[in-house]
């Protein structure tokens, strides 16, 4: 399907644009994976790139309860934090390589993130205080989200599961029905649930606080799926990273697919201006919607 798409380049091709988020200041933020650099644009504005270090891997970013943006260190395996005026620092992990990827603004008003390789989640302060919690081996915990009910919700990419912990700790997983699924990209919904994407097996799923799980199929099951976000439209909004579209799904499952220009969607967030954005791995930012 046609949609109005426009798009900004924000980075060379070999930048790797990944995930994308608005911040409290009304810009758009970017990570640049390849680069080891950040990337700011206000709508209509050109972009600015503040370096993060060229081996740091900046991955996933996101607002912070403090103003500034928060944001994973995949290589570097720390967590980083840059002000709107793009000051940088960083925090150490306890935990050495724990490939730190999933990042979100907590409901306690922290920041939780997913340790890949630790195969861990843990809680991050504004004041840089961490606290870690094991998960089961190989269970790879990927994205992660804030959820409606005051827990925070992640998905076990290996384990084939969605992991659930509440702010003291206690932690719950719940394994989906389809083999293989691999989630990967998960958000709070606007009826209550949470979203995620199979990036495995090309569906888009749904639990409910009570764990109640429902999968959508796509319509090409080899789309590959990979990030996912609430828009202001009552729907839901993804990455097909693999077909190089974005998909949009109602609470009742209807699907819509529209193809983007360049490769490889990743990353994806409502825009100060109500709009989708994703961050597209050949350089550019897609504003999509009128």
């Amino acid at each position: 399907m046609i949609m109005d798409i426009e798009q900004i380049t924000i980075a060379d091709p070999t930048a790797g644009p990944y995930a994308v988020a608005t911040g409290l200041d009304g810009a758009l933020w970017c990570t640049l994976v390849h680069a080891g650099r950040i990337v700011r644009l206000f709508p209509g504005g050109e972009p600015v790139a503040y370096d993060v270090g060229a081996d740091s891997g900046p991955t996933v970013i996101t607002a912070g309860p403090d103003g500034a943006l928060w944001f994973t260190q995949y290589k570097g395996h720390r967590i980083g934090r840059i002000t709107t005026g793009g000051e940088v620092s960083t925090f150490e992990l306890p935990t050495p390589e724990a490939g730190p990827y999933g990042l979100a603004a907590g409901p306690d008003g922290a920041l939780w993130y997913t340790a890949t390789s630790a195969h861990q989640v843990g809680r991050i302060t504004v004041g840089g205080a961490v606290t870690e919690y094991p998960l089961p081996a190989g269970s790879f915990p990927s994205a992660i989200t804030a959820g409606g009910d005051g827990a925070v919700w992640f998905t076990l990419n290996q384990a084939n599961a969605i992991g659930r912990i509440t702010a003291d700790g206690r932690l719950r997983t719940f394994d989906l029905p389809t083999a293989g699924a691999a989630p990967v990209g998960i958000t709070a919904g606007p009826d209550g649930a949470v979203w995620f994407v199979e990036i495995g097996a090309g569906q888009i799923g749904r639990i409910g606080t009570g764990g109640e799980i429902t999968e959508f199929p796509l319509p090409d099951r080899a789309s590959r799926p990979h990030a996912i976000v609430s828009g202001l439209d009552g729907a839901l909004w993804f990455t097909e990273w693999g077909t190089h579209r974005l998909g949009r799904i109602t609470t009742r499952g209807d699907i819509t697919e529209y193809d983007l220009p360049g490769t490889e969607p990743h990353g994806l967030t409502v825009g100060p201006d109500g709009r989708i954005w994703v961050a597209m791995e050949n350089g550019v930012l897609a504003r999509v919607g009128r």
